[in-house]
C-alpha cells in the first residue's frame, strides 16, 4: 500500500492541505513516525517537534504492552491486556517511573537543547506511522490535551477499524489513510518497513528547523 514511510508522508500531506495556512504544529511519535510528520510538516510548511509516549511492558514479557505512559506521567492502560494478563498498580507505577526517564533521555536526545514547540491555541497535527493498538496514541493524546491546543488532529497512513474509533473518541479529528482489517501489524502495508535510526530522527529534526 506505501512504498515507504516517505511515500506514506507525502500522501498523508494530501489529505492535510485543509491546514495549510492556519499555523498548525505537526508533533510525531518516534522513530517512524517522524519520517512520515517530516513529510506531512514540510508540505504544509510548519513546525515539526516530536512527542515521546512509551509503552508499558507486560511482567515478565517485556515485548508485550499493557499500556503506555506520556513525559507528563500520563498513563493509558489497554483495557483488553487486563483480561489475560495479571499486574498490580504498584507495578504500573513503578514501570512507567522507569519508562518516563527514557522519554526524558531520548528527548534530549532527538531535540536537544531547542525548547519543545508551544501547542498552546493551535492545531496539533499528530503524527505516527500507523496505528496498531493504539495505547500509544492515546497516551500522546491525553498528555497534550492538557496543553490547550486549541485542535488536535490524528494523522496516521493506516490502522485497524477498532484503534481508528478509539482514536476517534480521544482526538478532534482522525485521518487514516488506510482502514483495514484483517490486521497483523503496521509493517504489512509498507514495501519498506525497515527500522528509523536515532540519528535519522536528529537529522530531520535539524533539517525542518531549518
Amino acid at each position: 500500500m506505501f512504498r515507504d514511510r516517505v511515500d506514506a508522508g507525502k500522501k498523508l500531506a494530501k489529505e492535510l492541505l485543509e491546514y495549510k495556512g492556519t499555523n498548525p504544529v505537526v508533533l510525531a511519535i518516534p522513530r517512524g513516525g517522524v519520517v512520515v510528520g517530516y513529510e506531512v510538516a514540510k508540505e504544509l510548511a510548519v513546525p515539526l517537534d516530536i512527542v515521546v509516549p512509551r509503552k508499558i511492558p507486560a511482567p515478565h514479557n517485556p515485548e508485550l504492552g499493557i499500556g503506555a505512559v506520556a513525559q507528563d506521567g500520563t498513563i493509558i492502560i489497554d483495557p483488553e491486556i487486563k483480561k489475560y494478563v495479571s499486574f498490580s498498580e504498584e507495578y504500573v507505577q513503578e514501570e512507567a517511573e522507569r519508562q518516563i526517564k527514557e522519554i526524558e533521555r531520548r528527548t534530549k536526545a532527538y531535540r536537544g537543547d531547542r525548547e519543545p514547540i508551544s501547542v498552546e491555541k493551535r492545531v496539533v497535527i499528530l503524527v505516527d506511522d500507523g496505528l496498531a493498538t493504539g495505547v500509544t496514541m492515546r497516551a500522546a493524546i491525553r498528555s497534550i490535551r492538557k496543553k490547550n491546543p486549541q485542535k488536535i488532529v490524528v494523522a496516521v497512513p493506516v490502522g485497524p477499524p477498532s484503534t481508528v474509533k478509539k482514536i476517534e473518541e480521544e482526538a478532534d479529528e482522525v485521518i487514516s489513510l488506510v482502514i483495514y482489517e484483517p490486521f497483523e501489524a503496521v509493517g504489512q502495508f509498507y514495501s519498506d518497513f525497515s527500522q528509523t535510526s536515532d540519528s535519522e530522527v536528529i537529522s530531520l529534526l535539524q533539517k525542518a528547523k531549518k
